[in-house]
């Protein structure tokens, strides 16, 4: 993946605690950079409210695939795109660069399936938020 498949940029402050003994970023690091890319857009765009949303996203599926390793304390950006959404679901795509890199040094998918919070039922996303999801909707 390349960096210019991708929309929206969040920077991420890598933390020395994200090295693992090999002196990289461990690989369960990435999948909360994912987590934070994708819901800070969220939170910023679609106006999720975390603290008293009736609807949210679980995470029901994710991988990642790593091509290049890095370190702290190096300087990396979390790219997002949606893949594909659903009535419930949503598939985000998500590139990790370092900041003076094109070529992605891990990539990965979550999906989302939106939940009504008091029945844990799926439910429709709600407009706003599928809104934001269309402004990032990749090719």
């Amino acid at each position: 993946m390349e960096r210019s498949d991708f929309q929206v940029f969040y920077p991420i402050s890598t933390r020395w605690m994200d090295n693992d003994v090999y002196g990289h970023v461990n690989n369960v690091t990435y999948y909360s950079y994912f987590d934070s890319a994708i819901n800070r857009y969220l939170i910023e765009e679609g106006g999720l409210d975390i603290h008293s949303a009736t609807v949210v996203g679980y995470v029901v599926s994710s991988n990642c695939q790593f091509r290049k390793p890095l370190a702290y304390p190096d300087a990396i950006e979390a790219g997002l795109r949606v893949a594909k959404t659903g009535n419930t679901s949503v598939t985000y795509e998500v590139g990790i660069f370092k900041q003076s890199e094109d070529e992605a040094s891990a990539f990965g998918q979550v999906v989302h399936v939106f939940v009504d919070q008091k029945t844990n039922k799926p439910t429709a996303i709600p407009d706003r938020i599928r809104a934001a999801l269309v402004q990032i909707k990749g090719a």
